[in-house]
């Protein structure tokens, strides 16, 4: 089963939910099946170890990327 994050409508609340096709999705805080799905955003790693391919020339710029 996948999990989304989303937010509920009425009361602002934000939360994840393991959901199957026949999965009916309600706001854990306040009961409302009014809840949008959002967009989730995931890590990934560079498979390059190189400082010279970061435009500051090191390891990490702090911008949290690497």
């Amino acid at each position: 089963m996948p999990l989304f994050e989303y937010k509920c409508s009425d009361c602002g609340s934000k939360f994840e939910e393991l959901v199957s096709s026949d999965t009916k999705v309600e706001c854990p805080k306040c009961g409302s099946e009014n809840v949008t799905k959002l967009l989730s955003t995931f890590s990934a790693s560079g498979g390059s170890s190189s400082s010279s391919s970061l435009p500051c020339g090191q390891k990490s710029c702090g911008s949290g990327f690497s």
